[in-house]
């Protein structure tokens, strides 16, 4: 009887069963980066869109601001909006000849891309952890029925079955569904959390074109 340890399992299963379990790690590796990955991005995204709008509302001047933004090389968050808005905002002013709605409706325009954009960058790899957290379950449980069926091939050859005989066959085929478990939790966990703080972005830059574009209206009016 080979060794009843996880290991000696793994190293005892049939070749379609380890193939499984190596791909089903390997799935569960990229997750893994992914996540750390993300969990740093959003957190820089939610910092800088904290920071800028603290700094936006303190009643700068927003042609000083607009200066400073310019400055800063790795700008995130509603930060991006407002350089894409109020530079679209000034061209159009300096234009001449462009009424006041068409300026705003060129600085919201400007606004929705760069958002646009911004989410697109925020919501990057989020399918890949969907569909690792999907269709590794049933990797896994592809390996089980597999590694099952090779282990009653294998009884209905010796032609004696004993708890013995039966037990390895059937733990090295379960710790393929294991392995895909282990895969496909973290990766809809992290999904889950990531596209909730996506959607509370969107909604902070919702919020901020609104806003913004009331002031530019102001402005336009002057």
């Amino acid at each position: 009887m080979q060794e009843l340890s996880v290991i000696g399992l793994i190293l005892h299963a049939s070749l379609p069963v380890q193939l499984v379990m190596a791909g089903l790690v390997v799935l569960s590796l990229l997750s893994w980066g992914i996540i750390f990955n993300k969990l740093a991005v959003l957190r820089r995204a939610r910092l800088a869109t904290q920071d800028f709008e603290q700094q936006f509302w303190s009643g700068i001047d927003l042609n000083r601001l607009y200066e400073d933004t310019r400055q800063r090389p790795h700008a995130a968050g509603v930060e991006k909006l407002f350089q894409a808005g109020f530079a679209e905002f000034a061209k159009l002013r300096r234009q001449g000849g462009v009424d006041n709605s068409e300026q705003l409706d060129g600085a919201r325009r400007a606004m929705r891309a760069a958002a646009q954009r911004e989410l697109d960058a925020l919501d990057h790899h989020n399918a890949f952890l969907a569909t690792v957290g999907s269709v590794s379950p049933y990797i896994g449980l592809f390996g089980t029925v597999w590694g099952i069926m090779h282990a009653f091939i294998g009884l209905g050859n010796a032609g004696q079955a004993t708890l013995a005989t039966v037990a390895p066959g059937i733990a090295e085929a379960l710790i393929a569904t294991a392995i895909g478990l282990f895969a496909a939790i973290p990766a809809v966990v992290a999904y889950n959390r990531f596209a909730a703080d996506v959607d509370r972005l969107a909604g902070r830059f919702d919020s901020f074109m609104e806003e913004f574009s009331n002031i530019l209206q102001r402005l336009a009016a002057r």
